[in-house]
C-alpha cells in the first residue's frame, strides 16, 4: 500500500486490551463486517500480558487465569470471530471523521474507518512526573517494567527494593517479587491507609514486607544504580533505606496523548476524552472505552465495557443512537475529583448505565445529584480514593431543558 491509498474499515479499534478485544468479538458477532483492532505493540493482549498471577477471565469465561493465559484467550476468541489483528502498527493521528494515520516497519498508512474506538488504556506515572529528588541511578522502574523484565525478558532487575504505592498493581507487584525471589526492604504509602481494599492490604506483612504509611518518597540515592532512597515517615523524620531498586507502582493515568494531539475534547478532571452516555466522543465517529476513560479499572470491567461499548457503536451503524446534539454536562463538586460520562443527551435510549465517580481523598457524607439547582437524587456514603463509585443514570429521571447536572459530595 503506497501513500495515496486508503484502507476503508466499519471500525477500527485502537488497542488490544481487554476492552479493544472484547469491543471486536462483539461488534463481529453484531455482524458488523471489516473490524480492524490496531496495535504498536509486537503482540497483542494488552497490561495483562504482563501479570503472570490470577484471577482473570472468571466472569468473562467462567475459569480463572493468569495473566497472559487470559491475554492468549482474549486474542484467540477475536480472531476466532474474524478480527484482524495489526501488530507494531502506531496511530499518529486521529483525523475528522474517523480518518487514522498511522506508521509501521514497512512505511504510513491511511485508514478511514465509518467508527473508531479508543481503547489505549492507562500508563502508571513515571519517576519524572512525581517530582523525586536525588540522583539518577539504573533501577528506579514501574510495575510494568517489572512484570517486563520478569515475565517476557527473564531478567531480575533488582533483589531488595523499595515499593512506593499501595494499590492492587502494587500488591501484585510483590506477588511477582516473591515468585522471583526478590524481597523488598518495605512498601511505603503518602496516605493514612492503603489504597487497596482490607483484607488484600494484609498481603505485604503476610510476605514479610514492613509498612509504613504517610510516608513520602524524599530522594533515590546511587552511582551508577540504585544504593538507597530517603523516605519522611509520618512523623516528620527522615529514614535512610538500604535497596538496590526503587518500584514506582500505581498512580495511572489514562493514555490519551493522541486525544490530546486530536481535536477531541479533552476532560482535564479525569485525563481521558470527554464522552456522553453512548460512549461517544466530541466527534462522533469516535467512542472510547476502557481505562482511556478514567484511571483505573481492571480488567474484567474494561472487558465488560468495550463489550458494551461495543453494542451502541453497532447501534450507531444502524442509525438507532439519537443524532449528537444538545447535551447536559456533568459537574463535579466537593470531594469528587471526576465523573465518566461527563454529557448527558437527553434521550430515552439506554447507553452506559452509571455515571462512575471517583474521589481524591477519603471522606464521609451526602452524595448528592442536582439539575439546575434541583435535587434529583442523593445517598450516603463512606469514600476511599481510587474506588469505583456509581450512580445508576436511569434513576435520575432527567428533566427536560435541563442545562447542567451538578455531582456534589457534602462531607460530614
Amino acid at each position: 500500500m503506497n501513500r495515496t491509498e486508503i484502507e476503508y474499515v466499519d471500525v477500527a479499534i485502537i488497542g488490544a486490551g481487554p476492552s479493544g478485544l472484547a469491543a471486536a468479538v462483539a461488534l463481529r458477532k453484531l455482524g458488523v463486517n471489516k473490524v480492524l483492532v490496531i496495535e504498536r505493540e509486537p503482540e497483542a493482549g494488552g497490561i495483562p500480558r504482563h501479570c503472570a498471577h490470577p484471577p482473570f477471565g472468571f466472569w468473562e469465561y467462567g475459569r480463572l487465569y493468569s495473566g497472559p493465559g487470559y491475554a492468549r484467550r482474549n486474542v484467540s476468541e477475536a480472531l476466532k470471530a474474524g478480527v484482524e489483528i495489526r501488530l507494531r502498527h502506531s496511530v499518529t493521528r486521529l483525523g475528522a471523521n474517523g480518518r487514522l494515520e498511522m506508521v509501521n516497519p514497512e512505511g504510513v498508512k491511511t485508514v478511514q474507518a465509518q467508527r473508531v474506538l479508543i481503547a489505549t488504556g492507562a500508563r502508571e506515572t513515571p519517576r519524572s512526573a512525581r517530582l523525586v529528588g536525588g540522583d539518577r541511578p539504573v533501577g528506579v522502574i514501574n510495575t510494568g517494567a517489572l512484570q517486563s523484565y520478569l515475565y517476557l525478558e527473564h531478567l531480575k532487575p533488582f533483589e531488595r527494593p523499595l515499593i512506593v504505592g499501595t494499590e492492587l498493581v502494587s500488591l501484585s507487584s510483590i506477588l511477582s517479587c516473591k515468585r522471583a525471589g526478590i524481597q523488598p526492604v518495605a512498601m511505603i504509602e503518602a496516605n493514612e491507609r492503603a489504597t487497596a481494599r482490607w483484607p488484600l492490604s494484609l498481603f505485604p506483612r503476610l510476605c514479610g514486607v514492613p509498612m509504613h504509611y504517610a510516608a513520602q518518597l524524599v530522594a533515590v540515592h546511587g552511582t551508577g544504580r540504585v544504593e538507597g532512597a530517603s523516605v519522611r515517615l509520618a512523623d516528620g523524620s527522615v529514614k535512610e533505606f538500604a535497596c538496590d531498586g526503587v518500584l514506582l507502582t500505581g498512580r495511572f493515568a489514562p493514555e490519551s496523548s493522541l486525544v490530546r494531539l486530536s481535536e477531541l475534547a479533552l476532560d482535564a478532571h479525569s485525563g481521558g476524552p470527554v464522552i456522553d452516555q453512548y460512549g461517544r466522543c466530541s466527534d462522533p465517529a469516535y467512542f472510547a472505552a476502557g481505562n482511556v476513560l478514567r484511571p483505573i479499572e481492571t480488567a474484567g470491567w474494561s472487558f465488560r465495557e468495550g463489550r458494551r461499548i461495543a453494542g451502541l457503536i453497532a447501534r450507531d451503524l444502524q442509525g438507532q443512537l439519537p443524532a449528537p446534539g444538545a447535551s447536559v454536562d456533568v459537574v463535579c463538586k466537593g470531594a469528587l475529583k471526576l465523573c465518566v460520562p461527563q454529557r448527558l443527551s437527553p434521550s430515552p435510549v439506554q447507553g452506559l448505565q452509571h455515571l462512575q465517580l471517583r474521589v481524591s481523598q477519603a471522606t464521609r457524607g451526602r452524595l448528592v445529584v442536582r439539575a439546575d439547582g434541583q435535587d434529583l437524587w442523593s445517598r450516603s456514603a463512606s469514600l476511599l480514593p481510587e474506588r469505583r463509585l456509581l450512580v445508576p443514570i436511569a434513576s435520575l429521571n432527567l428533566p427536560q431543558g435541563t442545562q447542567q447536572l451538578e455531582v456534589d459530595f457534602v462531607a460530614e
